[in-house]
């Protein structure tokens, strides 16, 4: 399967210390009680979020465990500031959930180059030159940097995709995938063949284009956390369109469909408010009387269309629809 698809990774992460203010008296030779002129101390290192559309997955975040950001430079004479601490930049796909370890959500990275300070850097003291007064010429103090944050964080991926596929363990998701994007998900004969979503992009008309996540399997009880479903479950939150893909040979295709359905009511209410579209797979063997009959059970409200990726049928159809459905979600 793929190992490289990380979808969820925990890290300690620190600022910077900020820098200390300095005390320094000025000392001239002809001036033998010179003045202040301690400079303040650099701010310490941020703990940055930055989003890369390059990246589609959090493996090159799997084996970090401590990251931590510059200290900054401590003030010097001549009100001279010390440097910044050097931010450190955690680089991550769209789509990715921030939040702290067994707390609330911080933010999410939906977009390319977006960046989030996820900890500031302490800020640096100030130098003595500040605190000079009509009393005090010659003050021998200065402030301390702001100590670092730290805190445990962890990063957490919703697959970012146009549509999403939502079907039984064999429904055909993996080869239907495979056969109208340039995916190369691999393909077996058994439950839970898929184990990570794999994502393609589906070209259409003009050059244009959408992207479709192939989500592992769903099986009944997924939403309570049973088989694998639950981890996936969230990976669908994020596509505006869900087709639901449901084999010709199933026993009751309606029944189907409302278990489906009812999986990601029970994961998540608002899932509903999503468009539908089903996918009739396998259907290269049925005549025009069963497909009449398919189409008696399935709910009216919801488009459909019978496909069959083996013997590359109804596939310009379904990506019309798909389009449609799209566009109009959009606008």
């Amino acid at each position: 399967m793929q190992d490289n698809f990380i979808d969820h990774v925990k890290i300690n992460v620190e600022s910077g210390k900020g820098g200390a203010g300095s005390a320094h008296l000025r000392k001239e030779k002809y001036i033998p009680k010179g003045g202040p002129d301690g400079g303040d101390g650099g701010r310490g290192g941020h703990v940055i979020v930055r989003g890369n559309a390059q990246k589609w997955t959090l493996f090159h975040l799997r084996y970090t465990r401590h990251l931590k950001a510059g200290k900054g430079g401590n003030g010097g004479k001549q009100t001279s500031t010390g440097a910044d601490g050097e931010d450190i930049y955690i680089e991550v796909p769209l789509g990715t959930v921030v939040k702290e370890e067994g707390g609330e959500q911080l933010f999410e990275i939906t977009e390319d180059g977006q960046e989030k300070i996820l900890l500031k850097g302490g800020r640096g003291g100030l130098g003595n030159w500040h605190f000079k007064t009509s009393t005090n010429q010659t003050p021998r103090y200065a402030q301390p940097g702001e100590p670092s944050q730290k805190m445990r964080v962890a990063f957490e991926l919703k697959v970012l995709a146009d549509v999403g596929l939502v079907g039984f363990p064999n429904a055909g998701k993996s080869t239907l995938l495979s056969v109208i994007t340039a995916a190369k998900p691999k393909i077996g004969d058994y439950e839970f063949t898929t184990l990570t979503p794999n994502l393609g992009i589906v070209e259409y008309r003009n050059h244009q284009s959408f992207v479709m996540a192939d989500i592992p399997g769903i099986i009944e009880g997924a939403s309570e956390g049973k088989g694998l479903g639950y981890r996936f479950l969230r990976h669908i939150e994020r596509n505006s369109l869900l087709l639901f893909l449901i084999p010709a040979d199933s026993k009751d295709h309606g029944k189907e469909f409302q278990i489906l359905k009812s999986e990601l009511e029970n994961y998540n209410k608002e899932l509903l408010d999503k468009d539908f579209v089903i996918a009739v797979s396998k259907s290269d063997m049925l005549d025009e009387e069963l497909k009449r009959e398919i189409a008696e059970q399935l709910p009216k409200d919801v488009p459909h269309v019978f496909i069959s990726s083996v013997a590359q049928t109804g596939l310009t159809e379904l990506k019309d629809l798909l389009w449609k459905k799209l566009n109009e979600t959009k606008f």
